[in-house]
C-alpha cells in the first residue's frame, strides 16, 4: 500500500501553498500519497496514478497533509462526489472513487496488512482474502451519528486536518431517520458541545426507534431527547441498544458478517459457541438458532442487560459479565462439561484482543475461531499470534460495512491444527526462584543459564541495567538455538536511587540488611523474551514497591547463618519464613520474587507463543493484590528477589 521511500527532512512548505504532484499510493487514512522534495504528502481527494494540484493544509514534523484543488490527469476510477460537503467534511474519504474500485482497494488493504504487519505471507498472491462483499446501500446506511455542536447551536463535523467546523444539514451516509432528527435539532443545541443520534429504519416518529444523547431542554426542540436506549432490527431480530453500548452502524452488512461466520465455521446443532465481546448480543442472537448452546461474554453491565432482553425466548443462550481475557483465563467460569467451547467468535474493539486473551484462547484451543475486526492492522497483528500458536488461516472475508470511507470490516476464519514444536520455552537463568515461579505456572521449560557480566555501565540507571542484562542473557542463549522462546530476567533492589545487587560476602549482606530495614524501597526486574526462530524479541521492566520491617541485629545474624542472603539482590528473600522481612508491598509480588509472570505471559503471547494443549494458568500462580494485571493473592512458594 504505502511507499517505503526514506523520509527526508520536511521541506519548508507552508499552509496554503499549492503543489503539482503525482500521486503514487494509498495512505493509511484513505488519502493518496505523493513525494515532494523527498518527503511524503498525503492528499485528500486524490487517487493513485493521478496528476493533481494540491493545496497544503498542514505541515507536520515528518509529512504534510493537503487536499486536491484541481485534477490535471484524472484516474479512470474517478467519479463526481455527490455530497455538497465532500472535501470540507472529512468523514467520507472516497466519494470521488468508483464503488467497484473502493471494494478492490479495501481488499488490497487487508492483504497488505496480512503481509506487512502479520508477516503471514511473503507473496501477496498467497493471502487467502476473498473479494470485498459490497453493501446494498452505498449511501443512507448509517444508524448512528456523532455531531459536534458549534457555539451557535449548529450541528456538524470537524475537518480532520484544518479543525474547521462544517455545518451539516443532511448527511448522505445517514439513514433518513437520522436526518429527520437532525433537521429538528439543527441550530437548537447550544446547551451541549457533542451530540449523538441513533435511529432505526423507521421514520423516527416513535421515540422508541431513536435515541438522542445527552438530554436537551430547549423548548424550541420538538423531538424527545435523553432516551436511555432505542430499538434496532437485524433481519427479523429486534435489539434493544442502550446509549453507551456498541452496535454496528450498518445493520444489513452486520447480517452479512453473521452469515459469513455461520457458513465459515460450519456451525452445527451440537456445537457450543463462545461469543466473546458480545456487546448487546448481536452474534449470540443471530447464531443461536444454528448451534446447541451459546455462551456470550461482555464486560459492560448495560450491554449485558440489553443482551438478555434481546435473547429472551432463545433456548441455550447464557451471558457472562466479565472481561474476555479474564473469562478465557479461567474456563471453569464457563461451566462446560467438555471444558472448552467448540467454536469461538471474537469481535473485539478496534484496538484488537489483549495478549492475555489470545494466550488463553490458545490454551483452550477450540477447533474453529472467527475473528471479526474493523481494523486490518490489529487483525493482522493478532492473527500472527493465533497462527503462530497452532491455528491455520482458512480465509479472510472483507465486508464493506462503511461505504465511501477507507474503513473495512473483516471476518477471519481459523481452524486448529495443533501446537508446534517451535513453542518450547527456555529459561536463561540459574535462579531457583524463577524456576519455581515458572513451575508454579504449570509451564514446561528447559534451563540454560547465560554467563554474562552483570556489572552496571557508567551512568546507567537501575532500570536500564536490568533491561540490558535480561536482553544479554536471552539473546546469548537464543543465538545457540534454532527455535523456541528464550526468557531472560535480571532483578535489582533500588534504594534512594542506588542499585543493590547480590552481596559478595556476609559482611556486605549484613551492611545491606542494616541499610534496608525499616525502609520503603523498590525492586526492579528486567524481562526479555526472544523468538529464536525469527530473532524477534521484546524487552521491558517492572517495578514493585516493598516495605521492610525494622528487624533486629540478632535476626540479621540468624538469616546470614542460614545462607539465604548470599544469592539475593538486597540480601533478603521477601518470604523467607525465618526472617519474614516484608511488612507490605505494592505492585506485582512475583516481580519482587524475580520474575513478573503477568508480564511474561503478555510478552510470550505477543511474540506468538502457544501453550501446550492441556495448559491453564493455576489460580495459585497469580501475582498479588497490587499487581496491575492480576488481583488474587500471591502464591506462597516464592522465596525472594532473584
Amino acid at each position: 500500500m504505502s511507499s517505503t521511500k526514506p523520509v527526508a527532512q520536511q521541506a519548508a512548505l507552508k499552509s496554503g501553498e499549492r503543489l503539482e504532484l503525482t500521486l503514487e499510493s494509498w495512505g493509511r487514512l484513505g488519502e493518496a500519497m505523493a513525494w515532494h522534495d523527498g518527503s511524503p504528502v498525503f492528499v485528500f481527494g486524490g487517487i493513485p496514478g493521478e496528476r493533481v494540484t494540491a493545496e497544503v493544509l498542514r505541515v507536520h514534523r515528518k509529512y504534510a497533509s493537503a487536499t486536491v484543488v484541481d485534477v490535471l490527469e484524472p484516474a479512470p476510477e474517478r467519479v463526481a462526489p455527490p455530497c455538497q460537503y465532500f472535501g470540507e467534511c472529512t468523514g467520507c474519504q472516497w466519494q470521488h472513487l468508483d464503488y467497484d474500485a473502493q471494494l478492490a482497494v479495501k481488499r488490497d488493504k487487508v492483504i497488505d496488512a496480512l503481509v506487512r504487519v502479520g508477516g503471514l505471507f511473503s507473496d501477496p498472491s498467497d493471502a487467502p482474502v476473498a473479494d470485498t462483499r459490497p453493501s446494498a446501500n452505498r449511501y443512507g446506511y448509517r444508524n448512528h451519528a456523532r455531531f459536534t455542536v458549534s457555539k451557535s447551536g449548529a450541528l456538524g463535523f470537524v475537518n480532520r486536518e484544518t479543525r474547521r467546523f462544517v455545518r451539516i444539514d443532511h448527511c448522505m451516509l445517514m439513514r433518513t431517520s437520522v436526518n429527520a432528527v437532525l433537521e429538528q435539532l439543527q441550530d437548537r443545541c447550544r446547551e451541549t458541545t457533542q451530540l449523538s443520534i441513533r435511529a432505526g429504519a423507521g421514520d423516527s416518529g416513535n421515540p422508541d426507534e431513536y435515541l438522542v444523547q445527552p438530554p436537551l431542554f430547549n423548548p424550541e426542540i420538538s423531538v424527545a431527547t435523553g432516551q436511555k436506549r432505542y430499538v434496532e432490527t437485524i433481519e427479523n431480530s429486534r435489539f434493544f441498544v442502550s446509549s453507551p453500548s456498541f452496535f454496528q452502524v450498518n445493520v444489513e452488512q452486520a447480517a452479512q458478517a453473521a452469515e459469513v461466520v455461520r457458513e465459515g465455521l460450519s456451525l452445527g446443532p451440537d456445537d457450543v459457541l463462545l461469543d466473546a465481546y458480545t456487546g448487546v448480543g448481536t452474534f449470540a442472537v443471530l447464531l443461536a438458532p444454528y448451534v446447541g448452546k451459546v455462551i456470550a461474554v461482555e464486560e459492560s453491565s448495560a450491554a449485558v442487560a440489553d443482551a438478555k432482553e434481546n435473547a429472551a425466548g432463545l433456548p441455550g443462550v447464557e451471558f457472562v459479565l466479565g472481561r474476555t481475557e479474564n473469562v478465557l483465563a479461567d474456563p471453569s467460569i464457563l461451566n462446560l462439561s467438555e471444558g472448552r467451547p467448540d467454536v469461538v467468535v471474537l469481535d473485539p474493539p478496534r484496538s484488537g484482543c489483549q495478549p492475555q486473551a489470545l494466550a488463553s484462547l490458545l490454551a483452550l484451543a477450540p477447533s474453529r475461531v472467527a475473528y471479526v475486526s474493523c481494523d486490518a492492522e490489529t487483525l493482522a497483528r493478532d492473527l500472527k499470534i493465533l497462527c503462530g500458536g497452532g491455528y491455520s488461516l482458512g480465509r479472510v472475508v472483507p465486508i464493506d460495512m462503511f461505504p465511501q470511507t477507507h474503513h473495512v470490516e473483516c471476518v477471519a476464519l481459523l481452524h486448529w491444527e495443533g501446537k508446534s514444536e517451535t513453542d518450547h520455552l527456555v529459561l536463561a537463568s540459574a535462579s531457583p526462584r524463577r524456576r519455581e515461579l515458572m513451575t508454579a505456572m504449570g509451564l514446561t521449560f528447559d534451563v540454560l543459564p547465560a554467563d554474562v557480566p552483570e556489572d552496571p555501565l557508567p551512568g546507567e540507571t537501575p532500570q536500564a541495567m536490568v533491561e540490558r542484562l535480561s536482553r544479554d542473557k536471552a539473546t546469548k542463549v537464543a543465538a545457540s538455538m534454532q527455535q523456541g522462546y528464550v526468557i531472560g530476567a535480571d532483578s535489582t533492589v533500588v534504594h534512594l536511587g542506588e542499585s543493590l545487587g547480590k552481596p559478595v560476602d556476609d559482611d556486605e549482606a549484613r551492611a545491606m540488611l542494616r541499610r534496608l530495614r525499616g525502609t520503603t524501597h523498590h525492586v526492579c526486574t528486567g524481562l526479555t523474551v526472544v523468538d529464536a526462530a525469527t530473532g524477534c524479541h521484546l524487552t521491558g521492566s517492572m517495578t514493585s514497591q516493598i516495605t521492610l520491617r525494622d528487624f533486629a541485629d540478632d535476626e540479621i545474624e540468624a538469616s546470614i547463618a542460614t545462607g539465604t542472603p548470599r544469592d539475593k539482590a538486597g540480601a533478603y528473600a521477601v518470604q523467607d519464613t525465618g526472617l519474614q522481612p516484608a511488612s507490605g508491598w505494592e505492585g506485582c509480588y512475583h516481580n519482587i520474587v524475580g520474575l513478573p509472570t503477568c508480564r511474561l505471559l503478555l510478552m510470550l503471547a505477543e511474540l506468538g507463543w502457544s501453550p501446550e494443549d492441556d495448559w491453564s494458568l493455576p489460580g495459585t500462580a497469580a501475582c498479588g493484590p497490587g499487581c496491575p494485571n492480576h488481583s488474587t493473592v500471591p502464591s506462597p512458594s516464592g522465596e525472594g528477589s532473584g
